[in-house]
Formats: C-alpha cells, sequence, structure tokens
C-alpha cells in the first residue's frame, strides 16, 4: 500500500482530511463527516511506520523520536501539498493530513465579504483571523495576503507552521519562513522580522505571550500584521489576547490593542445546500470609535456584539447571524442548517419568518443594503456587457 494513492483517492473524493491509524483503515473527512476507505484493508504498525517513513526527513525523525510528534508539510509533484502531523498513540503512530488545495483562490471566489479586501490593504496594525481548527482560517490569510501581492508594492514576510500556501512574486516580494526549518519558533522569527524591512508581517498562530506582546510591538511600529487565533468570535479573541498578559498590565494591553486591532474576522465553515462543499459564514468586526471604547473599558467589550450588528451599513461589519441570513437568500445553505448554526435561533427564526421586532433596525438596514449592493452589482455587469 502506497500513502500518495490514499492521498489521490482523498483527492478524487474531495476531502478535506485523511487520518491514518493502526487497526482502522483510511479515514476521510468529507464536506466535515468522516468517512472510512472500505476498499482498503485495516492499517497495521508497520505500515504506518513506513508511511511515517516515506513523509519525513532525517531532521523530521530525530524530532518525532524526540517529541513524539512532528509538524511538517508534504508535497507531491502532479499531486498536491498537505499539512501533515504524525504522532504517538497508545504506543503506536497515527498520522493525520490535511489537504492544501492548489492553487490560492480568491477572496470573492471563497464567499468572504468584500470588506475584507478593504481590511487587507491597511498599511499598519492588527488584523486577525479567528475560528476553530479547520474553519478556514490559513485559506482566508492566503487570500488576503494574495490580494495584498496583486495590489501592493511591498515586502512580505510569512512565519509558518508548516508553510502551506506557496506565493510567487508579484507586485508584492514574498518571503516565507517555516518553523523548523528556516527558523526555531514563531517569537524569534516574528523578533527578526522586524530588521527585514517588512511591510507586512503574518505569523502563524499567536501561541504564547511572547509572539502576543511581539506581534503588537510590529502592529504598533507601522507593520500590518496577520494572524490567528483559536477563538470563537471578537470579543473572545480581545479577552484572549488581554489574558495572556499579567492583571497588572491589562489596562495598558487594552489601550494598546484598542490602538492597533484594524478588525476581526471569525469564520465557522456551514456545509452547502447543494451537498457540494462548505460556505464559510463570517463575523466581520472593524475598529470604530466605538469599537474601541468597547476595548478599552473592560466592562463595555461585550457591547462589541451590538456594535458589530449595527455596523454593516456604515462601516461594512457584520454578526454571524447576519451572515448566515445572506447566505440563506442567496440559496448557499439550507434553513436547517442555518438555524443550527446561529448564535441565537430563535431570534433568527424570527427573523427568517419575517417577524422583526421594532428595535431590529441593525438587521432591516443590513438586509436592504445586501439588495442594494446585489442590484449595483447586476447594473454594473449590464453595463460592461453593453459597452463591450
Amino acid at each position: 500500500m502506497d500513502i500518495n494513492e490514499i492521498l489521490l483517492t482523498a483527492l478524487n473524493k474531495f476531502a478535506s482530511d485523511i487520518h491514518l491509524k493502526v487497526g482502522l483503515p483510511p479515514i476521510l473527512r468529507i464536506h466535515g463527516n468522516l468517512v472510512p476507505l472500505k476498499t482498503l484493508p485495516p492499517l497495521d504498525n508497520k505500515t504506518i511506520s513506513d508511511f511515517a517513513m516515506q513523509l519525513t526527513n532525517d531532521l523530521q525523525r530525530e524530532k518525532l523520536k524526540k517529541f513524539k510528534e512532528v509538524d511538517l508539510g508534504y508535497g507531491v509533484s502532479g499531486l498536491g501539498r498537505f499539512r501533515v502531523n504524525i504522532f504517538q498513540q497508545r504506543g503506536t503512530l497515527a498520522i493525520a493530513l490535511r489537504v492544501i488545495p492548489v492553487g490560492i483562490k480568491s477572496i470573492e471566489e471563497l464567499h468572504l465579504p468584500k470588506i475584507i479586501e478593504k481590511l487587507s490593504l491597511e498599511q499598519r496594525g492588527l488584523i486577525l483571523c479567528t475560528g476553530v481548527t479547520g474553519s478556514g482560517k490559513s485559506t482566508t490569510l492566503a487570500a488576503m495576503v494574495d490580494y495584498i501581492n496583486n495590489h501592493r508594492k511591498c515586502h512580505v514576510i510569512t512565519i509558518e507552521d508548516p508553510i502551506e500556501y506557496l506565493h510567487k512574486d508579484k507586485m508584492s516580494m514574498i518571503n516565507q519562513r517555516e518553523i523548523g526549518f528556516d527558523t526555531l519558533s514563531f517569537a524569534s522569527a516574528l523578533k527578526s522580522a522586524l530588521r527585514q524591512d517588512p511591510d507586512v508581517i503574518l505569523v502563524g498562530e499567536m501561541r504564547d505571550f511572547e509572539t502576543i506582546e511581539t506581534a503588537l510591538v510590529a502592529a504598533e511600529t507601522g507593520h500590518l500584521v496577520l494572524s490567528t487565533l483559536h477563538t470563537l468570535d471578537a470579543v473572545e479573541s480581545i479577552n484572549r489576547i488581554i489574558s495572556v498578559f499579567p492583571p497588572y498590565q491589562h489596562k495598558q494591553v487594552r489601550l494598546q490593542l484598542a490602538g492597533v486591532l484594524k478588525g476581526v474576522i471569525s469564520q465557522r465553515l456551514v456545509p452547502r445546500g447543494d451537498g457540494i462543499g462548505r460556505v464559510p459564514a463570517v463575523e466581520i468586526m472593524v475598529s470604530t470609535a466605538r469599537v474601541r471604547e468597547c476595548i478599552i473599558e473592560k466592562e463595555k467589550t461585550r457591547e462589541i456584539y451590538d456594535a458589530i450588528s449595527k455596523g454593516y451599513v456604515s462601516y461594512g461589519m457584520q454578526s454571524f447571524d447576519q451572515s448566515l441570513m445572506q447566505l440563506l437568500s442567496n440559496n448557499l445553505i439550507t434553513y436547517e442548517e442555518a438555524l443550527r448554526q446561529s448564535s441565537n435561533p430563535d431570534d433568527f427564526a424570527l427573523r427568517v419568518k419575517g417577524i422583526l421586532s421594532t428595535s431590529d433596525i441593525s438587521f432591516e438596514d443590513f438586509m436592504a443594503k445586501t439588495i442594494e449592493d446585489e442590484e449595483g452589482e447586476t447594473i454594473e455587469k449590464d453595463d460592461k456587457i453593453d459597452r463591450f
């Protein structure tokens, strides 16, 4: 049995992840569901060990032996690239592989809000992309870097573990550094990046105090910093950053964060209504005077939810429920799935039925603006056809 054959089968079945474990056949994650490859026999310890040898080099094998786990990137010409984690469980090896799509999809192709294009062209500050594992954070950040690459003449440094999407130099010059090969850690690479004349720094993940602290300094000193957090929404992201600092620094960090944070993109992947793939439901928070006030004053931080839901028309912000409603109105997802994913199912059900409270002006504005944008795009396309 060859691992590349398993990977080819996974790609043909549009799997996002492949799991290899002793005693089970290969397991694929297809549209969010785990599906066993029943055409193949259960894997034994020798087969998994052979796969691990095929995937790793000498340095990675030493790391696996020492730490009982290792992250790496694996690429096959004509097949694609994969993010790999090999780990030990119950005394045997197991392997998890994440498919990295060939090519980088644009913000529009990913069904992401247009405001993300504007955020991508910020000259300085901090932009966070958040969500649970497998919610598409890396794909969104790759699309943002690609948008910068197509629209700005600047120097971009990415710090990743491992490198996933490969960027070609276009308008921008892009240097990609991989943890364990090109640098030792996120924190050390980020500190070095400040001496490498960057305009944009992508940090694959803000994992620890040192990385978060350095990222805030980098954003303060005139760089655009893009990074990810494993948090569910904007409010949780703000609280997570503040919580890594000692209590006596919280007030200072709130002031610092309010000054540098440009936006938070939080996303969940929702199964499409046609059963073919998933689409992102996205909460967008943009820095405004009110949002900055909510960050600075601890007792007001939870008011950010209200600022987001009322900020669509003026600032392009949107809540998860507003995003779900837009996906539903475009027939991309089913009503049942939208209800399951919504933050407030009862309120969402009432909105779908058209029973809006008199105080829910923000949602009416959101839907009116959505319709207006769609009509504008239709007229613009018709004008292009006429001119052609």
